[in-house]
């Protein structure tokens, strides 16, 4: 049988250390800084600290930090959080060539950004829904993605 990592609480953790977009290196490879598995920020500060992860190129990180609001915080805000945390999702799978996965996720990200909208926070709700449609086209035309495209504003 298999050994999995396991947390102090007896989790399955993949303690390997990854490279910037979030996948797997070997043991003992250098890679990049993990979010930790307890973040847990105020609203305003996970949307900075989400948005300079995007701006260097992180979404997977961004979507890390993004995905520790959602179960973190308030059940209303739920549709919101998970919205951007897909949809940063979505920006990996392009980093990564994947865009069926790109597809998927960041079709489900605008469901669910509308159905948070309006949204607290200065979040902008539009302007991210736009940018995925965008996204999308390009997707479906099977034109490569330039990572620089792929730096979205959280907030107008």
């Amino acid at each position: 049988m298999v050994q999995r990592d396991r947390d102090e609480g007896g989790r399955a953790r993949n303690a390997r250390p990854r490279d910037r977009l979030g996948r797997p290196l070997p043991p003992g490879s250098p890679g990049v800084e993990r979010i930790p598995d307890d973040l847990d920020l105020p609203p305003e500060e996970t949307l900075v600290f989400a948005q300079r992860l995007l701006d260097d190129g992180y979404a997977f990180h961004a979507h890390e930090v993004l995905e520790a609001a959602w179960k973190n915080g308030p059940f209303a805000e739920r549709m919101l959080w998970q919205g951007l945390a897909q949809f940063a999702v979505g920006l990996t799978h392009i980093q990564r060539g994947n865009p069926k996965g790109a597809r998927t996720l960041l079709d489900r990200a605008v469901g669910r950004l509308r159905a948070a909208s309006p949204a607290p926070y200065g979040v902008d709700v539009a302007g991210l829904v736009d940018f995925a449609e965008g996204l999308l086209d390009e997707l479906d035309t099977g034109r490569e993605i330039d990572e620089a495209r792929l730096r979205p504003r959280l907030r107008g």
